[in-house]
């Protein structure tokens, strides 16, 4: 298990990130994974990284504030602000995310509370987002097990965390030899899939299921079909999601129309949020409904401004190693690259040509949605059809019973 974990982390900070010497790093991690961010640390040193930032987040700790302080002296804590952010990515730091759960944990917290606190934590490191959307931040998110998350996951286990320490290094390919040679053949593969889908420049796409999606919305012109792959402004490649099976683009945020169900639930700011829906008219969330944590789906999109109208399309298999695993993970990391998903909030200023060169303003009046916050949910299932529009109004069919049609493969 400890050779794994030093493969995993090794995979991260060289491939993902492509940390060379002399880079500062900035390591977000849970508490309970201190012993796997100091194989991470050991390994960035021998890499010649001399300054690492460790941003440790303890959920109990957390909730436990929620519960008995007011948003104002929250407001002081570093869960909430993340000033430090900015900091770092001035001097170029590259950011590696450990994603963690602790599934429903929040759920006796209001809803609005952590709203405003999200509201809150989004605007202390804006100028952290605005550097990333400028490419000039290397940064990663990946996962790792905490006891709360893998025994929701594996109730029956002995030793839930190694079974899903195990899950994370099978999806992730890290028991096999040469990962990071298998990533690049998938990458290439994705990369490709997107050309196909820029040659087309559709207008419009069309999402219909057996679950009641039936759904449109239009893509900006010029928009850009992108993988998990990013080129930095200095030359750097990075995967910015480890694992990834997605093609995906930004939207305009003004043309959604319809209605989309929720294939997964979605764990946000450790609610669980399950059976929902979001209806569009004009390309604004006018209507939520949800089975369970309805109250935090209200609440989230009235996070910012913006926070209800889209920001991404994703394009995934249903066919995808994280579906064929039949696991809902409760973890958006891994629930989005096991479905086709749409994103509340913020756009991608790569999914447009020469975007990262232009302000967010200028993207808005373009159609990118402009937001401080960005919110994946799943709407992938094994009937799913989507089709696209061209702009002399031709059909094209792009997927058919859940997966890509022959001429995307």
């Amino acid at each position: 298990m400890n050779d794994l974990k030093k493969k995993y982390a090794s995979v991260l900070l060289k491939s993902c990130l492509e940390i060379k010497k002399g880079d500062s790093l900035f390591i977000s991690f849970n508490a309970e994974r201190l012993d796997f961010v100091r194989t991470v640390a050991d390994i960035a040193y021998s890499l010649g990284v001399t300054d690492i930032y460790f941003d440790i987040i303890d959920p109990y700790l957390k909730h436990d504030a929620l519960k008995n302080l007011s948003v104002e002296d929250c407001k002081k804590l570093t869960f909430w602000n993340r000033s430090k952010w900015n900091e770092y990515a001035r001097v170029g730091a590259s950011f590696l995310m450990l994603a963690s759960e602790t599934p429903g944990l929040m759920a006796d917290i209001d809803a609005d509370k952590v709203k405003e606190l999200v509201k809150y934590s989004n605007e202390t490191r804006r100028e952290f987002e605005e550097l990333r959307n400028k490419s000039m931040v290397p940064w990663c998110i990946a996962c790792c097990p905490t006891l709360s998350w893998a025994t929701v996951l594996f109730p029956e286990s002995d030793n839930p965390v190694d079974d899903l320490w195990m899950k994370i290094f099978e999806i992730c390919e890290i028991t096999k030899d040469n990962p990071e040679k298998l990533w690049n053949k998938k990458i290439e593969m994705l990369e490709s899939r997107a050309q196909r889908l820029n040659d087309y420049q559709f207008k419009k796409l069309v999402y219909k299921n057996s679950l009641g999606t039936d759904f449109s919305v239009e893509l900006p012109l010029n928009h850009v079909w992108e993988s998990g792959r990013q080129k930095l402004k200095d030359g750097k490649e990075i995967l910015c999601n480890f694992p990834t099976e997605e093609v995906f683009t930004s939207p305009d945020y003004r043309t959604a129309e319809g209605v989309v169900y929720a294939s997964k639930p979605l764990s946000y700011q450790d609610n669980i949020i399950e059976n929902f829906s979001v209806r569009f008219e004009g390309g604004k969330a006018v209507e939520v409904k949800a089975e369970k944590g309805e109250d935090t789906l209200k609440a989230l999109i009235k996070t910012c401004d913006n926070a209800d109208y889209l920001g991404e399309v994703a394009l995934v298999e249903y066919a995808s190693a994280i579906s064929a695993s039949g696991m809902v993970f409760l973890e958006t990391l891994f629930d989005e690259n096991a479905a086709c998903h749409i994103a509340l909030g913020d756009s991608f200023p790569e999914c447009i040509q020469n975007g990262p060169n232009k302000s967010k303003d200028e993207l808005y009046k373009l159609g990118l949605n402009k937001c401080d916050n960005h919110v994946d949910f799943m709407i992938g299932t094994s009937d799913l059809s989507i089709t696209g529009i061209t702009h002399d109004n031709k059909e094209i069919k792009i997927f058919e019973n859940g997966n890509f049609v022959n001429e995307f493969k």
